[in-house]
């Protein structure tokens, strides 16, 4: 971290592990492509029919892309702030705004890894009926299993991992090339054209076309995967670049298996299929085998998205303590320069959803959901902090101002939208998560024998608490739930 107000530490931190273009490309890629593709085409038609779906994905990619263009822009205007996610945030608002851009963050990206594993051995459970659908007795022993030795093989080394990751991640596209070609030619046009608009029972056009939003988010959340791990990147200009060609592969990935899917069922008999929904698909389309391919490569899928995640996760609580906006001790690495204690705090978090999933039964959709809502608003301070800086033509890059600030300004207002579109449950459940971190700031603070909060930041810890007990009290009458 370059703050010149970082917390020292007891004994010199090792140099952290340096990374190339391809796998901060691989980190964006396999950040993004974890289980949300492999349940795409019946998520995405569950409420919207196909000329809805076709508007929400031009939508998301052209509100998407615009993001990775501001992501881009704040990297070279601010080459010197790491963990974009929490130091944009930082910067255009104060430390408290900046610790809950990147304690959202946080909680999205372990709550997204319970997700993960939920549906990974769900999947399993295809072929081992105990593990069920995922939240069984079974199936939380055996995800804990793989939590806890992935967790020591990351402590090993940052760049092992990322290797790894890169190396899953290849393999994890093979069986999505292999769905897209054999359901392009299982593709039916009359098919796709059916009902295009929906039928009367899904609503509007609008309706539609929000319901998708929160789905097309989360299948895109890490396009700013490369920006968290900005002080790690070999050439700063390689930040900008990963987040630009992982997300044009994904959006191709993505919208090919959710539109063509359209082609061999219509909505209702898509919105039908059990997930993971691609498996029914290309089951439809060249038999049993095809399913089982899908079964297999959400498998592996799964487990790389897992990985990708840790590390993004752990990283988000290790720059911000090395900052003072959390507590000290989360800075602290091993002799691999790995977060260590942020990498224990993150996992002990998954291990203990993991089993609230074994008594409440939370589904991998209400967890995804959720997983959403909270980094909404990381998003939109980036997006602002962009628009800021693009404004006033700060930064490095000055020359492109002309074309920053539209950019940026659409950019925050698709934010802005996504907040309208995820509706008003999923941002009372996200104050819910969001108010307990002030704790945490408190605690961070007083180890730095500093105010806690300024009269600005009152008012936002004041707003957060009234939502929180809203929410809560909706949660015990039973009116709000997952």
């Amino acid at each position: 971290m370059n703050s010149p107000d970082a917390v020292p530490h007891s004994s010199p931190a090792p140099a952290p592990a340096k990374l190339g273009l391809g796998l901060l490309v691989a980190l964006v890629v396999g950040s993004i492509i974890g289980s949300g593709i492999f349940g795409l085409p019946q998520n995405m038609a569950a409420g919207a029919g196909a000329g809805a779906i076709l508007i929400g994905w031009t939508v998301t990619g052209i509100g998407m892309l615009l993001l990775v263009r501001v992501y881009q822009m704040l990297s070279l205007r601010k080459p010197e702030l790491d963990n974009g996610v929490y130091a944009y945030a930082r910067a255009l608002s104060g430390e408290y705004v900046g610790f809950n851009s990147a304690w959202g963050y946080w909680v999205s990206a372990w709550i997204g890894n319970v997700g993960y594993l939920v549906v990974a051995f769900g999947a399993l459970g295809y072929f081992f009926p105990v593990f069920g659908t995922g939240n069984s007795p079974a199936a939380i022993v055996g995800a804990s299993v793989v939590l806890w030795g992935i967790h020591f093989m990351v402590l090993r080394g940052i760049q092992g991992a990322a290797v790894l990751n890169a190396v899953v991640t290849a393999a994890k596209i093979v069986p999505l090339l292999l769905f897209i070609v054999l359901v392009a030619m299982a593709f039916q046009i009359d098919t796709f054209r059916l009902d295009f608009w929906g039928d009367a029972k899904l609503g509007s056009v609008l309706d539609q076309v929000k319901s998708t939003m929160l789905v097309t988010v989360w299948v895109f959340i890490g396009i700013e995967g490369a920006s968290v791990y900005s002080a790690r990147a070999r050439q700063r200009e390689d930040v900008g670049r990963a987040t630009a060609i992982g997300f044009l592969i994904c959006l191709l990935l993505l919208m090919s298996v959710s539109l063509l899917s359209l082609g061999v069922f219509n909505q209702p008999a898509l919105a039908g299929l059990k997930n993971p929904s691609m498996a029914g698909v290309l089951e439809s389309a060249v038999g049993t085998w095809g399913a089982v391919l899908i079964y297999v490569g959400l498998i592996v899928s799964v487990g790389g998205g897992f990985l990708a995640w840790m590390l993004l996760a752990a990283e988000s609580l290790f720059t911000p303590a090395s900052g003072g906006v959390m507590p000290k001790w989360l800075a602290q690495p091993n002799s691999k320069g790995v977060p260590a204690n942020a990498l224990w705090l993150t996992n002990g978090m998954v291990q203990l959803f993991l089993l609230l999933t074994l008594f409440s039964k939370a589904s991998y959709l209400a967890l995804i959901s959720l997983a959403t809502a909270m980094i909404l608003l990381p998003y939109l301070f980036s997006a602002a902090y962009g628009l800021s800086l693009a404004w006033r033509g700060e930064g490095a890059q000055t020359a492109r101002r002309r074309s920053d600030t539209p950019v940026a300004a659409l950019a925050t207002l698709y934010c802005v939208w996504l907040l309208y579109a995820a509706g008003f449950k999923y941002l009372l459940l996200s104050a819910l998560l969001y108010a307990p971190g002030a704790l945490l700031y408190a605690w961070a603070k007083r180890q730095r024998h500093e105010r806690v909060f300024t009269g600005w930041e009152w008012s936002i810890l004041a707003a957060l608490l009234a939502l929180a007990g809203v929410a809560a009290t909706l949660l015990a009458t039973g009116k709000l739930g997952l």
